[in-house]
């Protein structure tokens, strides 16, 4: 990975800014300036950068891990059993430790959504000033290498290839969580056969049924499937730390009239969408696009999200495709791009595909039919 050179890039924000020192708290800017991608539900881990060194923060159950991965020239261990003398069982204590060394009254960048209330006090506490420089990830990670790209492109056809598998074996009497079942095998199986020593991140849902479909961020359950139903599958797929998406709604056997009205303006407005995004434009042009399908048919109010947001680390990244962002989007920006109608008592529609912008043009990395024919199990 090229975490020396984001890290260099980093300081170069970080000497325009006049910062001493940036602290990285948010676990996803751990992996993209360390390439450690630790569980840390419970135990703390603190990247803090200055302009000649590094220091990690971490528990003693990570510091083979960190060694590793990671290329920080100081890593700081605490313990949670009884130790040797000297052995530091609190990683506040590390953190004022680390901290100690700075000048008094240095500059310190902070992600402002995402450092805990109790760090940043413990920082002004010592007579520190606290600079925000969340907008300034975001920003750096916002533009993808060509590697983060490549391997962008890879979830891409490995989630294609997930959906494609659970779509096929769909069928009245399965539960939603039977079918899901069908992609994640052919995830776990394919992975393991060509990526050796690689990690894959999932995440999937297939609401069915016309309340289900509703509600567009609901998890999977044993709900039976059946005819008559419309489904929205939704799966990301993240390999080795990076994320693609794709979504498709379909159906079990044939939907109504009034379903395949409201399909035809999300697909519409999808695809409007897809050829319209670009770089040069903004992101609230691109939502605009979306949105004036919909809106020429009488179902705006029916419309509860955004068109797109970013992927990369993340499952949502910034920038968002919504219709206060007048962002221009630029080459090496990934996007999700989403549309959807929800309609009470007609059901959920909602198609999503992975894009990535390039000076040439626009890539979809995703694919799977969209349209309605090859979407209907008989």
């Amino acid at each position: 990975m090229e975490t020396a050179k984001r890290i260099e890039g980093l300081r170069k924000i970080m000497e325009e800014k006049g910062l001493d020192a940036t602290i990285i708290f948010n676990f996803e800017n751990q992996f993209y300036f360390s390439g450690l991608k630790a569980i840390t539900y419970s135990r703390p881990i603190i990247l803090v950068v200055e302009p000649a060194r590094q220091s990690l923060i971490i528990p003693k159950l990570e510091e083979r891990h960190a060694k590793e991965k990671t290329d920080v020239e100081d890593i700081h261990i605490y313990h949670e059993v009884a130790g040797k003398p000297g052995q530091s069982t609190d990683y506040r204590t590390l953190f004022d430790a680390v901290l100690s060394k700075l000048d008094a009254g240095s500059n310190i960048g902070i992600e402002y959504g995402s450092l805990p209330t109790d760090y940043t006090l413990r920082i002004q506490d010592k007579g520190f000033r606290i600079e925000d420089i969340g907008w300034d990830i975001v920003n750096m990670r916002a533009i993808k290498t060509a590697e983060e790209i490549d391997m962008i492109k890879t979830s891409g056809g490995l989630v294609s290839g997930a959906l494609k598998h659970t779509l096929k074996n769909s069928k009245a009497g399965e539960s939603e969580l039977e079918i899901d079942y069908y992609g994640n095998q052919f995830l776990f199986e394919e992975i393991s056969k060509k990526y050796t020593d690689s990690t894959l991140d999932y995440f999937v849902m297939s609401p069915s049924g016309i309340e289900r479909t509703n509600m567009p961020h609901v998890f999977s359950n044993t709900r039976k499937l059946e005819t008559g139903d419309v489904i929205i599958h939704s799966r990301q797929v993240g390999l080795n730390g990076y994320r693609a998406e794709c979504e498709r709604t379909f159906f079990i056997g044939e939907p109504t009239e009034k379903q395949r009205k409201v399909f035809d303006v999300m697909l519409r407005a999808h695809e409007a969408a897809l050829d319209f995004i670009k770089t040069g434009v903004t992101a609230r042009e691109v939502n605009e696009a979306a949105l004036a399908v919909i809106r020429g048919s009488g179902m705006e109010e029916h419309v509860s999200h955004r068109t797109g947001h970013g992927i990369g680390i993340g499952q949502h990244e910034e920038p968002s495709l919504r219709f206060d962002n007048d962002l221009e989007l630029k080459p090496g920006m990934v996007f999700c791009v989403e549309p959807g109608i929800y309609i009470s008592g007609v059901g959920g529609f909602r198609h999503s595909d992975t894009v990535v912008l390039r000076e040439e043009g626009t890539e979809i990395i995703t694919e799977y039919p969209r349209e309605l024919e090859n979407l209907i199990i008989k």
